[in-house]
Formats: C-alpha cells, sequence, structure tokens
C-alpha cells in the first residue's frame, strides 16, 4: 500500500491536536483531528440520548427502542456502505456522513430543548445517526492506515486510539457533567456542532498522492466477493461471530442497564459519566502500551483481553460503587484497546488493501448484528428476571464465546509479519495495472465521520484533484 509523504506544513485546523509523530502525515493529522473532535461530542452525547428518553416519561424498554432503532439501518446499510466505500472516494463518503449526523442530532437538540420529544421522533433521528455511520464506517476505516506506510501501522493506529479515546475521557466526564447541570438537550447541540467541524476537516484531505484503485463489477458482486473472502479465512469469521454476541451484551449494560443502575444506585449521570471517562482512560492506557508492546501472536493476546469485557457487566450486577464501577471500565478499556490495535494490525496484515472497505463492512455487520435484539430485549429481561440477573446472563455470555474462539488453531497461531515483509507485500500491492478512464482523470470527495451518506450521487464530472469514480484512496481498519 503506498502512502502520502509525511509533510510538515499541516493546516492551522490541524494543530487542536499535540505536535505528530515525523511519520504522521498532514492526511493522517486531519483524519486524527476530525475523530478528536467527534469522539469528544459523540460521548456526551450517549449519556445526553439516554437521559432525554429518561427525563421526558420513558423507561428502560424506551430507552432500549432507541438504541435499537440507530442500530436497526447501520445492519441494514453496513454491506452496502462497504461496497460504497471501495468503489467511490472514501473521503467524500465521510464528509457526508458528518454532515447527515450533525442535522440529526441537530433536530434531536432542538426537540429535547422544546420539551416535548415523542418516542416516534427521537428513534426516527437516532436512525438517521445509525443509516449515516453504515457509510461512515467502512469508508474511514479504509483510510486511515493508508495515510501511513506499512512499517507504522501498529503505531499509527494506536496514536490514532491514543488521541481518540483522549477526548472519549473528557467528552464522557464533561457530557456527564453538562446534563446533569444544563440538560440534554444543549449536549446534543455541542454534538451537532462538533460534526460539522469533523466534516470541514475531513473536506481538507488531500488524496493527489494516492492510487487510483481499478474499478470493479457490480456492487452485488463486490458483495459476493467480500463474502467469498470473509469465509475464507476462518480466524475473520470467528471472531466477528464471537464479537456479535459481546458487543450486544456490551451494549445492552452500557445503553439500557448503566444509566438506569446510575439514577437508582449512583446518583445521577454525572458518576456514570465518570465511569464512561475511567473507561476512556483505560483506552488510552491501552493504547500507550501497544505502542511499545508488539506481541507476536497478536490475536492470542487480543482475544485473551476479551475476558475482562465481562466485569462491567458483573460490577453494575452487584452493583458496586462509583469508584468500583470506574476501576472496572478502566480495565475494560485498557482491554478493548489491546485487542483494537491487535485487530486492526491483523486486518491490515492479511486483508487485500482492493477489498479492505467490504471486509471491514461484514466485520461491523456481524459485531452489531445483535445489538438491536440485545437492547430491544434489555428492558423485557430485567422485568422477567430482574436486572442483576440479566446483567450475569451477560457475563456468562462472553466468557463462553471467547473461550469458544480460543479453539480455532489460527487464532491461537498467527503470528506478525516482519516490517520487511510487510513493505515487499505493500510494494506487490500497489503497482497495479493502471486503468484507462476516458475523459477523467480524478474526482475527489467529502468525507465524512461517524454517520452517513447520501454520497451515491456524486456525478462523474471532468477533473476535479482528488480522486476518480474508481477513486483515490487506500486503506485502514477500525477499533473495537
Amino acid at each position: 500500500m503506498s502512502t502520502a509523504p509525511p509533510n510538515p506544513s499541516r493546516p492551522s485546523a490541524a494543530r487542536l491536536l499535540p505536535r505528530m509523530p515525523d511519520w504522521a502525515s498532514r492526511n493522517f493529522t486531519l483524519l486524527t483531528s476530525a475523530a478528536f473532535i467527534t469522539s469528544l461530542g459523540s460521548h456526551g452525547a450517549l449519556i445526553a440520548a439516554a437521559f432525554a428518553v429518561l427525563e421526558h416519561g420513558g423507561d428502560a424498554g424506551d430507552v432500549g427502542l432507541v438504541a435499537a432503532a440507530r442500530t436497526v439501518p447501520l445492519i441494514l446499510f453496513l454491506l452496502i456502505g462497504g461496497a460504497v466505500a471501495d468503489r467511490l472516494p472514501r473521503h467524500r463518503v465521510m464528509v457526508a456522513a458528518n454532515l447527515l449526523n450533525c442535522l440529526s442530532q441537530a433536530a434531536f437538540a432542538v426537540l429535547v430543548l422544546a420539551g416535548s420529544p415523542l418516542l416516534w421522533q427521537m428513534m426516527l433521528l437516532a436512525a438517521l445517526g445509525g443509516t449515516g455511520q453504515a457509510f461512515f464506517s467502512p469508508a474511514a476505516e479504509g483510510m486511515l492506515l493508508a495515510t501511513v506506510d506499512r512499517k507504522h501501522a501498529s503505531k499509527g493506529f494506536a496514536v490514532f486510539r491514543l488521541t481518540m479515546n483522549g477526548a472519549t475521557i473528557g467528552g464522557a466526564a464533561l457530557g456527564g457533567a453538562m446534563v446533569a447541570v444544563i440538560g440534554p438537550g444543549w449536549v446534543l447541540a455541542v454534538d451537532a456542532a462538533a460534526f460539522a467541524v469533523s466534516a470541514g476537516l475531513r473536506a481538507l484531505l488531500d488524496l493527489s498522492d494516492m492510487p487510483r484503485r481499478a474499478q470493479g463489477g457490480s456492487l452485488l458482486a463486490d458483495l459476493r466477493d467480500g463474502w467469498r473472502e470473509a469465509l475464507a479465512r476462518p480466524w475473520f469469521w470467528s471472531i466477528v461471530a464471537q464479537f456479535s454476541v459481546v458487543v450486544a451484551v456490551v451494549g445492552a449494560a452500557e445503553s439500557v442497564y448503566g444509566p438506569l443502575v446510575a439514577r437508582d444506585h449512583l446518583g445521577g449521570p454525572a458518576p456514570w459519566g465518570f465511569a464512561l471517562a475511567a473507561f476512556g482512560v483505560g483506552t488510552v492506557v491501552g493504547a500507550v502500551i501497544m505502542m511499545r508492546w508488539q506481541p507476536r501472536r497478536l490475536l492470542l493476546a487480543g482475544t485473551l483481553s476479551v475476558f475482562t469485557l465481562a466485569l462491567p457487566s458483573a460490577a453494575l450486577a452487584v452493583p458496586l460503587p462509583a469508584l468500583g464501577l470506574a476501576g472496572v471500565m478502566f480495565v475494560s478499556g485498557v482491554a478493548i484497546e489491546l485487542f483494537g490495535v491487535a485487530w486492526i494490525t491483523t486486518m491490515h496484515q492479511e486483508i487485500p488493501e482492493e477489498k479492505f472497505s467490504r471486509m471491514s463492512a461484514y466485520d461491523w455487520l456481524g459485531s452489531i448484528g445483535m445489538v438491536p435484539l440485545a437492547t430491544a430485549l434489555a428492558g423485557p429481561a430485567e422485568s422477567a428476571f430482574g436486572r442483576s440477573n440479566a446483567l450475569w446472563g451477560g457475563v456468562v455470555l462472553i466468557v463462553l464465546v471467547t473461550t469458544a474462539v480460543l479453539f480455532v488453531p489460527e487464532v491461537r497461531t498467527m503470528t506478525r509479519r516482519p516490517p520487511e515483509a510487510e513493505d515487499a507485500d505493500g510494494k506487490a500491492e500497489a503497482e497495479p495495472e493502471p486503468v484507462p478512464v476516458p475523459g477523467v482523470d480524478t474526482v475527489s470527495g467529502p468525507g465524512a465521520g461517524a454517520v452517513v451518506a447520501a454520497a451515491t450521487s456524486v456525478p462523474a464530472p471532468a477533473a476535479e484533484p482528488g480522486s476518480d469514480a474508481p477513486d483515490a484512496e487506500g486503506t485502514a481498519r477500525r477499533d473495537g
């Protein structure tokens, strides 16, 4: 995979962050800056959305329905989003997604501030956000690591996560405090503004030095090809299946049970925001560890860390006091970062660049496929079995599926390839035969952050520096 060379002259917008490492390109700095701002707003908005439902007469079931409303369209459109991101300029898709997220969160804020949001309205706006993320996430993961060379791939992702999770700490803590002081509506408004700024930063990406991707067949053919690629890798589909359970359990605990436990036992939204901030501190520590530690058996190290993701559900089931819960969230934050960096490094090593967004989409789809069901059933499960028993059931599920994954040979034995081998592979992949495109040079595109895009109706007019309908971009991979 070829990359844009480091550029010391970064725009003033990129100076929102501390000085980046020497290997960090201008594009990497812009993407990291945008993610910092988005994460700062979004983690406060997660708390705000839950308490907006509760403050306007909702119960556990209503909180779960709003969370599920966001995830259902995310599941429905993820595969299409991944295929689109492998065909169109990824940064255009990202920008359009950020703008959609900005508009949906702004409308949500207006409804809450007006004082009479209806459940169906909150669900609709949450669904718009999920639709945007379905297009944004595969495009973003196909973009980030294209901005650093293979030798620095692990460090690049760790630095990106370190920066973004630093924002998570402030966003969660500040969001919880702001919800308590000024109410959830204003927190949602801040999140909308953050998405607008992020869209502007991603629009500044320069793709002139990135290689054009050859145009493939139909969208359906691309989806079938991605499916074959996924099935051909037992390590891939087994871990994706594992995370379909893990993410569902964690999602129900954090979206539904966490706010309820905070309201009933911890004193309100501020302690829950503090616990989420502790999780963010843990992710920062995990990223720092992975900048220095490069485990030889990537998937084994990452999978073993997943066991600790059962701890937050156990802490809420007891429930632990605020400080104890924060400590557990810190440990799980470290663990998810260890897994996330190991996973992205494995994906970057094993998946062809031109198929990366499709594979990322299948990864996302499998990982979140059960979240709507879990969040929608969280309220009924609480009524049927009791909140504590429902949470303990989640703990057992995480332990069982993580143990099962360890029986897959590749998960235990796959090793990190040395940088020399990565460089050799990169050269082989980065020199495809050029594809002639009559009358078109490049068409740049908007990029965007966490919520999707109507990036489909970008015509293929004459040249504009950036990319082509076949497109000009590289690839990267997600987190957890």
